[in-house]
């Protein structure tokens, strides 16, 4: 009787609980502010699109280019102009694509993914890991993960608004 009672409340458990699989992997989806750098904050938004899992820029602290620019673009909005491609370099950085291709390996980590960093050009390898505090830690690497740079995102709050 008490194996049976413990079996049913550990069924009922399970079934209550959204902690699947696809949830786990879904784990990573939503909007996440970037850490602070001399280009100010971004808003990054992940979504699911088939398999894929990508993020794009959806909100900058700082979308425009500085008034005193010695380009003279000051007031404009910023472009991806250091893009590799010059075909690219007139896009606008709100709505650009950054992540892509990330694969969840369980224990909350996300591998096989690429991020683009607008201010160099450069696209790298990335990997991202959901840390017990709730924060995402972004590892952005080439070849191997040692040798890269790690910053931690943290998941907007839909009811605070922008930073």
């Amino acid at each position: 009787m008490v194996g049976s009672t413990l079996l049913l409340a550990a069924l009922l458990v399970g079934a209550a609980s959204p902690a699947g699989p696809a949830a786990e992997a879904d784990a990573i989806l939503g909007t996440w502010v970037t850490a602070p750098d001399k280009n100010g904050t971004a808003h990054i938004e992940i979504e699911r699109t088939g398999e894929r899992i990508r993020g794009k820029i959806v909100w900058l602290s700082q979308p425009n280019v500085p008034a005193d620019d010695p380009g003279g673009r000051g007031g404009q909005p910023k472009t991806d102009y250091r893009n590799p491609d010059p075909a690219l370099r007139d896009r606008t950085i709100l709505g650009l694509p950054i992540v892509d291709g990330f694969r969840y390996v369980g224990n909350s980590e996300w591998k096989q993914g690429r991020i683009y960093d607008p201010g160099s050009g450069k696209t790298y390898s990335c990997q991202a890991k959901l840390l017990p505090d709730g924060r995402l830690k972004v590892r952005g690497y080439l070849g191997i993960s040692l040798l890269g740079r790690s910053t931690m995102w943290t998941r907007l709050d839909p009811q605070a608004g922008a930073p």
